[in-house]
């Protein structure tokens, strides 16, 4: 299944569909595209006059690739200028997957706060392109990704911050980058505290939120998001990491929570 036939599966009743083996993160389905998948699956119910401000996913547990996943959505509440809705993915009977979005009408303010600038990336020519091979997961083969700050995963470098260019190839994607998109995109760097670890281990996200900047800025298919997260704790087998995503001239596109569990 391509990206847009996944996204339509989540989107349309039963709201049922299997993850390909490709879409694959070690044993499990992969994070973002689940994340992805339960936004989707809560179109039936988003406010057409109201964009996705947060979205907060908690992974409860692996889902399996080539297994049915059920997802199923409802409304928490409809206010007057914000909709919060959940959604559960589902898994031979068992919660996999949780997602709690909220989407919120603009409105008059007088707060206006300008976004911290990009972090002036290297050129994607000098970065490290990043494929699915040598242990990294299969997903990758849907996207491109340039490494450009911090040391890699397991290589023992205790640098504050990674980051890089990605981009969905026209060949995944022929259109603007939109939500559901841009959902798959921000997570899928890893967790930033593994360039502190000497060795391979173990490592899976608890939870991740994406806050979107909206409206969104116009990204055509094929243009690069430049990406960096930073390390603000990490202690007894957790990280906690903050991220951000820009256009490629530096634009804000959105923010980011992650936090980690890792076995080493």
């Amino acid at each position: 299944m391509t990206l847009h036939e996944l996204f339509d599966a989540a989107r349309q009743p039963p709201h049922t569909l299997s993850v390909p083996s490709h879409w694959s993160q070690g044993r499990a389905a992969y994070g973002g595209l689940m994340a992805a998948l339960l936004y989707e699956a809560m179109g039936c119910h988003a406010p057409v006059d109201a964009p996705l401000r947060s979205l907060t996913v908690t992974f409860v547990g692996p889902a399996q690739v080539g297994a049915p996943i059920h997802f199923e959505p409802q409304v928490l509440r409809r206010g007057k200028s914000v909709t919060s809705l959940l959604c559960i993915a589902r898994q031979n009977g068992e919660i996999v997957t949780t997602a709690q979005a909220c989407f919120g009408a603009p409105r008059a303010s007088a707060i206006a706060v300008t976004a911290r600038p990009a972090p002036g990336l290297p050129a994607r020519d000098r970065c490290a392109q990043v494929r699915a091979q040598g242990g990294w997961p299969a997903y990758l083969e849907h996207l491109e990704m340039y490494w450009g700050l911090g040391g890699m995963p397991f290589s023992g470098t205790p640098s504050p911050a990674i980051g890089g260019w990605m981009r969905l190839p026209e060949t995944e994607s022929d259109q603007p980058l939109d939500v559901a998109r841009l959902i798959v995109l921000a997570d899928a760097w890893p967790p930033a505290v593994l360039p502190h670890l000497n060795g391979p281990a173990p490592a899976s996200t608890l939870s991740w939120t994406l806050e979107c900047r909206q409206p969104l800025p116009a990204i055509g298919a094929g243009q690069w998001l430049q990406y960096e997260a930073v390390v603000e704790h990490a202690a007894d087998g957790y990280g906690h990491a903050a991220a951000a995503l820009w256009t490629e001239t530096g634009e804000l596109v959105a923010l980011s929570r992650q936090t980690v569990t890792v076995f080493g």
